[in-house]
């Protein structure tokens, strides 16, 4: 139930603002809008407010706004407060006000997201420099070893972590050149990604070098941590002289109680050393502390801070938007990692069970993405009605009816091929359909 609400929330806001930014530029150049509506199919709830019908339909895959004399088979010659009686110019400003309000939604939501503060990893900006190579991985396959600096993916220079982890992502399964640093020279290697996780998210096994962080220590007095001495914000490089991670920290730890242990921290950036006894709970031995596995940083901006950060953000995520739908022409993404519904709204409950600043986040993401997939010249979209009327201008003419009626089933096609396509890869995510598709 979260699931659907998170979801139906979600969609609803981005629709709802979408239409309401073709329903007010409509409305302020006097074209005459019957329908408003949230959802396609039957109406569930209506009312009538001046010439206009607002209503909630029983498919929550989208709305409209329903304008006079849209399409030249409405009418002979458009009435002033049809559609087609305004200029190229002002049917554009129409056209392009429902992916414009979704841009703006989306800047608006991730700066309230971003002003909310939060901790991000340090290593994410940070060049990628691999520090442990998983066994068995494409990359200890493929040759990549501890130390070596990753220059670029497929082509594509990679500077920090988080560069190379969009890289990598939309490539699984398919055989990439990576190219990197060592002492002895630069070299190329293939690899081939593996996909991971129910989006087929492509990942080689290689990470940074990174040491565990205290995010809290208990406050009962009687901890080890607190007898320690151990304070937030303490990075824990070794146990008893060994390099540790996250795991292998607490491994030993669990299998220590009542044994004094050194550990080897970094506080402010200076090393030292710490005894610590862990104190038996129930099997395993705990010393009080809540760990990061990597070091984090806190962001927490002012607001002029918070909307320069998220235009950078929808900058970026605009950037990924086009290289996805650049790679899925050139067949180097695989369309596996395409969402639909199923997924949003799977998607929308993991987010909803983390908190709101969460679920807001998705949605800034989404938002942009309607936006981008909305001005794509694709008839029926509303980048493809531009589009339309920008060869007429190109032309000098209008196109006849049954041109644009063709041009309009073309892109239906494109549409529901997508479609159709978002919505299996959804069923292949849900564990009792995918075990039903035996042909897998």
């Amino acid at each position: 139930m979260t699931s659907l609400l998170a979801f139906l929330f979600v969609l609803g806001v981005l629709v709802f603002v979408h239409e309401l930014g073709h329903f007010v530029v409509a409305r302020h150049y006097g074209v005459r809008c019957p329908t408003f509506s949230i959802g396609f199919g039957p109406k569930l709830i209506q009312t009538k407010r001046g010439d206009t019908v607002y209503c909630i339909s029983a498919i929550p895959l989208g709305g409209y706004v329903k304008m006079a004399g849209e399409t030249a088979e409405e009418q002979g010659e458009p009435k002033s407060d049809e559609f087609l009686s305004k200029t190229k110019w002002q049917r554009f400003q129409i056209l392009l006000a429902g992916p414009a309000m979704n841009i703006i939604l989306a800047v608006v939501v991730m700066t309230v997201v971003l002003y909310q503060g939060a901790q991000v990893p340090i290593f994410e900006d940070q060049p990628p420099v691999v520090g442990t190579v998983a066994e068995g991985s494409p990359a200890e396959t493929g040759g990549i070893l501890p130390g070596d600096r990753i220059l670029s993916v497929a082509g594509q220079a990679v500077d920090t972590w988080e560069a190379l982890s969009y890289a990598v992502a939309p490539r699984a399964d398919r055989e990439i050149e990576v190219v990197l640093r060592r002492p002895t020279g630069v070299q190329t290697l293939l690899v081939t990604p593996i996909g991971q996780t129910e989006y087929n998210l492509g990942d080689i096994g290689i990470g940074p070098d990174v040491s565990p962080q205290v995010l809290s220590v208990s406050p009962d007095p009687a901890s080890g941590a607190r007898q320690a001495g151990i304070e937030v914000g303490d990075v824990i490089e070794a146990i008893e002289g060994l390099d540790v991670t996250m795991a292998s920290l607490i491994e030993t730890i669990n299998k220590s109680a009542d044994a004094a242990l050194t550990l080897r921290i970094r506080r402010d950036g200076v090393p030292q050393d710490i005894e610590v006894t862990p104190r038996l709970e129930g099997d395993v031995g705990v010393i009080g502390v809540g760990l990061s596995p990597y070091e984090v940083r806190t962001v927490d901006p002012g607001p002029f801070e918070a909307v320069q950060l998220s235009l950078a953000q929808n900058y970026e995520w605009s950037g990924l938007i086009f290289r996805t739908l650049k790679e899925l022409v050139t067949l180097s993404t695989s369309p596996k990692q395409l969402v639909g519904p199923v997924g949003i709204l799977q998607l929308s409950g993991d987010a909803a069970q983390l908190g709101w600043v969460t679920l807001f986040g998705l949605m800034s993401m989404i938002s942009m993405n309607l936006a981008i997939i909305n001005l794509l010249p694709i008839p029926v979209l509303d980048g493809g009605h531009i589009f339309i009327m920008a060869m007429e201008g190109v032309s000098r003419r209008d196109f006849s009816a049954r041109l644009k009626e063709r041009m309009l089933f073309a892109g239906l096609v494109v549409i529901a091929s997508l479609m159709v396509t978002v919505i299996y890869n959804d069923l292949t995510r849900v564990a009792w359909i995918e075990r039903l598709m035996i042909w897998r």
